[in-house]
């Protein structure tokens, strides 16, 4: 049994990772950089002998308001920048205010002049120089351990993303409204490699649906406010702005908006197309209301990451009255497929493993969707529609569902752009042009026999996994077997 979308993955209780910007205790440990020694040093702003280097940098802070360390890691200062930056001082004899407020380039000792040294065996220079080293080196430790230190977070995370088999339903809707940014950062990271969005770029069905959608009803968008959710590369912003809309806001929360950015200037539509990085959900729109959301949301069967979540959301915050959402119509279908080398390959496999019966398997292997192309001349049944979407009107709640099938034994989820004037629409069936939506496959422990003409009844039942509200459980209750697969 088979449906589909666009989609990737998704997960829960993200742990807080770290920023890459963990400056505590620096103010302990800022002299700790520079080695105790016994040779005198001659302060860099007056004439004073001062035992050491510690002693000598604690003074200029005290006496003469400049924190050296400060300086040096504000300007990046690496050995040659630091020895230079000695010298100049010594050299020019400067005030020690001039070298607050310096601008970050270009700074006043970059001449070459300034690597003479000014003092013969200036303990500053000696000691300068290593311990710059062993500053940077620091601070690869330290990022190291930052990075260490969130990738096991992440092992962690992935380990908790366990199936939540709980087959009651609670009054929590799962909504990706509630997730936190931090728990909601993987499903966006997973949007800011350029892999993605090309893939979806060269699925020709989907983006030329809109695309023709938009050009062909250039007076649907003529002089309208249009906000594009999730926008990625901006593809769909282009498209609306160039049938005619007035303004175009494009929101997405993935770094992959910064190209956008850079797209969007590449074609000279800057002047109305403004592009915002944040989740939908959490910023704020710099309008009121706006007439049309366009969004490319679906993901694996239909639903799967959620993300008419965050249309909804927009719909019923900013859509004007008798403004539209587009795609406005989507339907779920389900058919029967007859493909036994792929019952072989998948499922009946683990009985004869090199000899070993690996059965057990299967409880492991069964539960799990598979996402695919499904040949065509595999289908055993009519296509049955199990859901329909009305973007314009359903309700959040109306996403998780059940309904009663009828498969008649013997191509496909359908989304549609359209309007009173010309009827877009494309489908992802296993009957017609291949997307990247591809199929989802509910595969079968043990094969149903079916005759022609033979009516296969069942239920599905589709809910969001409460562990991760951007993830599916599918249920089908099937001759009086309840069977539960998990779409993450």
């Amino acid at each position: 049994v088979f449906t589909l979308t666009d989609g990737d993955a998704a997960v829960e209780d993200m742990p807080e990772l770290s920023d890459g910007d963990d400056d505590a205790d620096e103010d302990e440990e800022q002299w700790q950089w520079m080695e105790e020694d016994n040779q005198p040093v001659t302060c860099l702003f007056c004439d004073r002998l001062l035992s050491s280097v510690p002693a000598t940098l604690q003074h200029c802070t005290a006496e003469h308001q400049v924190n050296l360390v400060d300086v040096i890691r504000k300007h990046t200062l690496d050995d040659y920048g630091y020895i230079k930056m000695i010298n100049f001082i010594r050299s020019t004899k400067c005030d020690a205010s001039c070298l607050t407020g310096l601008p970050d380039a270009p700074l006043p000792w970059e001449s070459e002049d300034f690597l003479r040294p000014v003092l013969q065996d200036d303990p500053l220079l000696q000691t300068g120089r290593a311990q710059a080293a062993e500053e940077r080196a620091r601070r690869s430790e330290e990022a190291l351990s930052r990075a260490m230190d969130d990738l096991h977070k992440l092992k962690l995370l992935a380990q908790g993303l366990v199936l939540n088999t709980e087959t009651s339903r609670s009054g929590n809707l799962g909504a990706v409204a509630e997730l936190r940014e931090d728990e909601d950062e993987a499903y966006f990271s997973s949007y800011g490699h350029y892999g993605i969005h090309e893939e979806m770029l060269k699925d020709k069905v989907r983006t030329e649906s809109y695309r023709d959608f938009m050009y062909r009803n250039p007076e649907v968008f003529r002089d309208k406010v249009v906000l594009d959710v999730g926008c990625g590369t901006g593809i769909l912003s282009m498209f609306a702005a160039r049938a005619g809309a007035k303004k175009v806001i494009a929101v997405d929360q993935s770094e992959i908006i910064y190209q956008a950015m850079d797209i969007v200037r590449s074609n000279q539509l800057e002047d109305k197309i403004t592009l915002i990085k944040g989740r939908i959900e959490d910023i704020n729109l710099p309008v009121e209301k706006v007439d049309i959301i366009i969004s490319e949301w679906m993901g694996y069967f239909l639903l799967f990451e959620s993300m008419l979540d965050s249309v909804l959301h927009a719909r019923d915050l900013y859509l004007a009255d008798g403004g539209s959402v587009y795609p406005d119509l989507c339907n779920i279908s389900l058919a029967a497929v007859g493909d036994t080398q792929k019952h072989q390959d998948r499922i009946a496999f683990w009985d004869d493993v090199y000899g070993f019966n690996m059965a057990c398997m299967k409880k492991a292997v069964v539960p799990e969707a598979v996402v695919e192309v499904v040949k065509g001349d595999t289908l055993i049944s009519e296509p049955t529609v199990i859901q329909t979407i009305d973007c314009n009107r359903v309700c959040l709640s109306e996403l998780e569902f059940a309904s009663d099938f009828c498969l008649k034994i013997t191509n496909t989820t359908e989304c549609t752009v359209s309007n009173k004037h010309i009827y877009v629409m494309f489908s992802t069936g296993p009957q017609v042009t291949k997307t990247h939506w591809k199929q989802t496959v509910f595969l079968l422990e043990r094969p149903i026999s079916v005759q022609a003409g033979e009516d296969l009844k069942g239920k599905i039942t589709v809910r969001k996994n409460k562990k991760d509200p951007r993830s599916l459980l599918v249920t089908f209750d099937l001759r009086d077997k309840k069977l539960t697969y998990s779409l993450q």
